[in-house]
C-alpha cells in the first residue's frame, strides 16, 4: 500500500508560480508512474503532469513550459514546479502513483493510477 501526501498549495496573483510537493510512504514497487492531476469545479479530472521512474515526463499541452515535473527519488518525493500561472489553472491538484511506468502514456485516463493523495488547493487569482 502506497501514501500519498500532497503540500504546497496556495494563492498567488496570475503570472506567479507555486512548486507542489507529494510524499509517499509505504511499499512503492521499483519502476513506477507518478502524476499530477488536477480538478476544478465543475469539471472532470485531468492530467497534467507524469514521470515515471527512469525520469522520462509527460505533459498536458495547456501547461506545456509553463510546469516542469520532477522527483527526488531518495526522498520518495514528487515535485510539480508551476510558473506563469493563469486564473485557469485553479483547481485541486492531485498526486498519483501507478505501479507501472507504461501508466505514464495514459496519463489521460485517471483509473490507471491506483494511489491517490487527497489533494492540495491552488487559487490564481487576475
Amino acid at each position: 500500500q502506497v501514501q500519498l501526501v500532497e503540500s504546497g498549495g496556495g494563492s498567488v496573483q496570475a503570472g506567479g508560480s507555486l512548486r507542489l510537493s507529494c510524499v509517499a510512504s509505504g511499499s512503492m514497487y521499483s519502476r513506477y508512474c507518478m502524476g499530477w492531476f488536477r480538478q476544478a469545479p465543475g469539471k472532470e479530472r485531468e492530467g497534467v503532469a507524469a514521470i515515471d521512474s527512469d525520469g522520462r515526463t509527460r505533459y498536458a499541452d495547456s501547461v506545456k513550459g509553463r510546469f516542469s515535473i520532477s522527483q527526488d527519488n531518495a526522498k520518495k518525493t514528487l515535485f510539480l514546479q508551476m510558473n506563469t500561472l493563469k486564473p485557469e489553472d485553479t483547481a485541486m491538484y492531485y498526486c498519483a502513483a501507478a505501479d507501472d511506468p507504461a501508466s505514464c502514456n495514459y496519463m489521460e485516463y485517471e483509473g490507471v493510477f491506483g494511489y491517490w493523495g487527497q489533494g492540495t488547493q491552488v487559487t490564481v487569482s487576475s
